[in-house]
Order: structure tokens, then sequence, then C-alpha cells
């Protein structure tokens, strides 16, 4: 496989996991007498741009189909975070309502409806019908699409360039990363700002976070990485911020390289460095994550087993990509694990893929009373541990298992 970005042959290696089924890809009852379409879930690292990868073995049609069952807003934390972004921007851009706003992976709505509540005129790209179904539930208008140039320049031709740009959680989720950088050059006004949020690959690799890893991910990415594709394809990263979402993201703020006035902020020369002094641009850092997946795997199954020799009952919250992962690999079925809870109805009623463990409402947790409830997205245990209290009611036990199986 050659580099998404540079075209170099990829030969380092970060993690095996096997392979999986599409994370997000939730079985209905009568699919339980079918096969699964599985893929091999590795991932590799470019040691000419360092972008980190995910192998092509699918379309993105594959993991984003028309029953896409992700949905934003079902996270309280993340629509203050959203909340939170618009009031920012808005005030910083002084947005109004001659101002534009776009974001691309609009998903249900969950940010552009406080932009339409401040009265500025928004619309979203959502490629997801599902999602996007939700989105204009909300009375947002949405583009059904995948974004790149094509679409982006369709839309400039039609007077619909932006102001401001959001992508949120999707810069890691799309296999051609210059045609959907590209994109964001032709769609911003000259002076327009596009914001980037992603998970950060320093927080995945030191803090262990394997299970981060899915097929919907194609990019792993490094501020270092991701101002070299920006460069390379019309924008120019003028700022960074640290985020706590996600078990760690940065937001990286771009504007046209070409017509673009704001003046680069020395956060980001600083935080380049740091990479570089981490090891961010070299060999050794990248090959002690798949040892570190094995020890959790091997703990986490060994945790179950003696749960289940103990004659305890174990529930787990979240249908999450990322519990997906850890299940998956570590092999885990509905027998070391009833069954999970999650808020989300599209998802209830299901069965996750691989494992097959059923999917319930909290309704039904609070109803059976398991011994301990594993929280899958970890990276929601504040939230999670607050929201679901109430087991303790009963004498049972909060976990989570990344890095570390811990009951909390």
């Amino acid at each position: 496989m050659n580099c998404r970005h540079c075209g170099t042959e990829l030969t380092l290696p970060l993690i095996d996991l096997g392979s999986a089924p599409p994370s997000n890809s939730y079985l209905a009852k009568e699919d339980l007498g079918k096969p699964e379409k599985t893929h091999p879930l590795r991932v590799l690292v470019c040691e000419q741009c360092w972008l980190v990868q995910t192998e092509d073995h699918a379309r993105p049609e594959d993991f984003f189909s028309a029953d896409y069952a992700y949905f934003s807003a079902f996270s309280s934390s993340w629509l203050r975070h959203a909340e939170q972004y618009v009031k920012d921007m808005s005030e910083w851009l002084e947005l109004g309502p001659h101002s534009q706003v776009v974001e691309i992976a609009a998903n249900d709505g969950y940010l552009l409806q406080y932009v339409r509540e401040r009265g500025i005129p928004c619309y979203g790209v959502e490629p997801t019908a599902s999602t996007a179904a939700a989105a204009r539930d909300r009375g947002i208008e949405i583009i059904e699409e995948f974004f790149g140039v094509t679409l982006a320049e369709q839309l400039a031709a039609a007077g619909r360039q932006a102001d401001l740009i959001a992508a949120n959680n999707v810069l890691a989720h799309v296999p051609d990363i210059n045609d959907f950088v590209q994109g964001f050059a032709r769609l911003l006004k000259p002076h327009g700002v596009a914001t980037f949020e992603f998970p950060y690959l320093r927080h995945l690799i030191d803090g262990q976070q394997f299970d981060t890893i899915y097929h919907e991910h194609f990019s792993y990415l490094s501020l270092s990485a991701v101002n070299t594709v920006f460069a390379a394809n019309g924008l120019q990263v003028f700022d960074v911020a640290h985020l706590p979402t996600h078990g760690g993201s940065l937001r990286v703020f771009a504007q046209r390289a070409d017509t673009g006035t704001r003046a680069v902020r020395p956060t980001v020369a600083e935080l380049i460095r740091s990479e570089a002094s981490a090891g961010l641009q070299g060999r050794s850092y990248y090959l002690e994550l798949q040892q570190q997946a094995e020890r959790i795997r091997d703990e986490l199954v060994q945790w179950l087993t003696s749960c289940r020799e103990q004659g305890l009952r174990v529930a787990a919250y979240g249908a999450a990509a990322k519990g997906n992962t850890l299940l998956n690999f570590a092999g885990v079925n509905a027998e070391l694990i009833a069954y999970v809870a999650d808020g989300n109805p599209a998802k209830q009623g299901k069965l996750l893929p691989g494992s097959r463990i059923p999917i319930v409402s909290e309704a039904e947790l609070r109803a059976d009373r398991p011994d301990v409830v594993l929280l899958l997205p970890w990276n929601l245990k504040t939230e999670l541990t607050e929201q679901l209290a109430y087991v303790r009611d009963w004498g049972g036990r909060l976990a989570v298992a990344v890095p570390k199986v811990e009951l909390l």
C-alpha cells in the first residue's frame, strides 16, 4: 500500500487488530443467520509525511451506509461542546445574517442547530441518509453527498462559499484526504476560516487508546502530518488548540493559503517542535502500541472470566465504535457481557457487529440490575458516571477497560 497523501510505499506497522466487521454496522436480529463481512484492521505509518493510516480494504460506502447509526446529539457533553463552539466562533468572527456557516459531516444537526438559533445562514454536508434525515427534522438544510473538490466547486459556483466551515471528527474519516482538504480551499471565502477537530495521535499512542482505531477512521493525525497535508492542498494552518474531547483532540484553524491574512500563531510551531521531540518523526515511537493492546485485551478477558466464575453478571453501556474494536479484538461475546445498553433508539434491538451482543435500552439496564456495568465509551466516563450513578443503589459497580481494567 502507498500513502494516501504522498504516495510513499508504507512499510512501518503501527498495529494489527486482526479482522473485524465495520464498527458501526449494527446487526438486525434477522441478520443472525447470515455471515458478516469482515476486513483486516491494520494500521501503517508513512515515513515520508508521517501520516498514520488504515490499510485499504473496502469502499467508504461500506462504512457510511444509509442506516448509519452514529448520532452525535445523544451525548449531552458533546452538545455542550458544540454550543460553546458556535458561541465562540460567532463572536470571534462576528458572524451574522450576512454570513454563511457550513458544517462538513453535519451528522444529525447537533451543531448547526445552534448556528440556526442565532439567525446565521447555514447548511450541512452529510452523506449518510439516517443522520441527514435527523438534521432535516431540526430544520437544517443538508446536502446528502460525500464532500470533495467537485462538490465544493459546485457550491462555490452557486454563491455558497463560507465564512466558517466546521469539520468535527471527519478529517480522519476520509479515504482521499487530498481531495477532501482541497475542497475546503475551494469552498472558503477569501478570508474565511475552517476549523478541524480530530482525536490526537499522541493521545492514542501515549494513552494506549487502540480501541479508537476502526475501519471508518482512515487516518490518525498529528499536527505535523496535518500541516503537511494542508500546505500541499491550498490551506494554511494558523492556530491550534488542545481539547479534552474523545480522549484528547486537537482543533486546527486554517485559512486559504492564497488569500488568508491571519498571522500564524506561535502555537503551531511550538506543537510541531514538541511532536518532533517526542519522536513522532521516528520509527521507534510507533513500535509499542501492539504489545500494549495485547496486554489490555488479555487483562479484559481474564477479568470478565473471573467475574463469570464468581457468578457476577456483567453488562456494558454505550454501543460505541471503540467498544466494538475492543470487544472484537478480545473475542468477547454475550457469554461474558450479557448486553450493552445505549440511549440511541436506532441501535436498540440490534446487536453489536462481530460480538453479536444485544443492544437494549437504559430502562432494561435499570430493570436487570447487573453487578458490573462496563463503560465502553471511556472518553465519556465523567458524564456516564453521573448518568449511571443509580447503579450503585443496588450495589453495582461501574468499570472501564482502557488503558487498564478499573472499577470506578
